[in-house]
């Protein structure tokens, strides 16, 4: 294996800074195995040039993954302004006065000073409390987004984290949260793959400069059914033809919308495949051919049951 790649960024424009995305993260599943996998893992990431890494106080991959950063730090692989990290904030702690010291407890956990983005994880708020999944219905209450976005532009107030953003939002809850917002967010991570391609969505937050992460861009992360992105015959011809994987074929199609992407990974070799994407192109032939794949989300929501109010019923 070569020496690192260099993965290109992208500009998260509603931010002071203009502060710079590494266009592909290591996403971490809160199915992590053993924390030592975990970091050797990262460890692994970072020598092939991973700098970007999406966590959440719900995974509970905060401390391996701060434990090995650190030692990459030590170890003279980066530095930590070479990396960007990112959080999320969950639905226990989604109110007004939950949301500093629940980023304090994150960055703590991180062992780090700041954090590149901390995101609302859902548009949602249960009672505080003990970490519960999926969360009952019956705990949820109101979600106070005016408070909350405050809170959050108090964070990049203090110099907690240098952006910050939303996840799991529909076109009419961004609506609703740049009518209160001073600071607009820059990133609304979401479900996206070429089975929920989110069109609606991405001219919305196109138009608004907030950059789109892709979840689940290989459409993992359920287990319900086939897969209809990785057993997709059509995809596999696409990807024989370009003498590349129905991955990468996936994640270049996000790339080529402009879309940031968190493939959840610890595959040495999996990983390296998922870098192999930025020096080629699929034609137009190949995009007429993905934008007639059935659409359908993948993620239902994190309450039991689900809301019916949750997406909005947007596609």
């Amino acid at each position: 294996m070569g020496s690192a790649i260099e993965i290109p960024t992208k500009v998260l424009v509603n931010t002071k800074e203009q502060v710079k995305m590494p266009v592909i993260g290591m996403g971490s599943a809160p199915d992590f195995t053993c924390k030592k996998d975990t970091k050797e893992a990262i460890i692994e990431a970072i020598k092939q040039g991973y700098r970007h890494f999406d966590t959440a106080a719900a995974y509970g991959s905060e401390q391996a993954l701060g434990e090995a950063l650190k030692q990459a730090c030590q170890l003279g692989l980066v530095t930590r302004e070479d990396l960007f990290v990112t959080s999320k904030l969950w639905i226990t702690q989604n109110h007004p006065h939950l949301v500093v010291p629940a980023l304090q407890k994150s960055l703590k956990t991180l062992q780090l000073e700041y954090l590149d983005l901390y995101l609302i994880h859902w548009p949602l708020s249960s009672q505080p409390g003990k970490f519960s999944f999926p969360i009952d219905v019956a705990d949820l209450l109101p979600f106070d987004v005016k408070g909350v976005w405050e809170s959050m532009e108090e964070c990049l107030k203090l110099g907690l984290t240098k952006a910050i953003g939303v996840s799991n939002f529909s076109v009419k809850k961004l609506q609703n949260l740049l009518s209160v917002a001073t600071v607009l967010p820059a990133v609304n991570q979401v479900e996206m793959n070429l089975a929920w391609q989110q069109k609606k969505l991405r001219e919305y937050c196109n138009e608004n400069g907030i950059v789109l992460t892709a979840y689940s861009p290989l459409r993992k992360g359920a287990s319900r059914g086939a897969n209809e992105v990785m057993e997709n015959d059509m995809l596999k011809e696409i990807a024989d033809a370009h003498g590349k994987s129905i991955a990468q074929i996936s994640l270049r199609w996000l790339y080529e919308q402009g879309i940031t992407f968190v493939p959840k990974s610890y595959d040495k070799n999996r990983m390296n495949q998922n870098l192999q994407i930025f020096d080629w192109s699929l034609t137009k032939e190949d995009h007429q051919k993905i934008d007639q794949i059935k659409q359908n989300r993948l993620i239902p929501g994190p309450t039991k049951p689900s809301l019916n109010d949750l997406w909005d019923d947007e596609i």
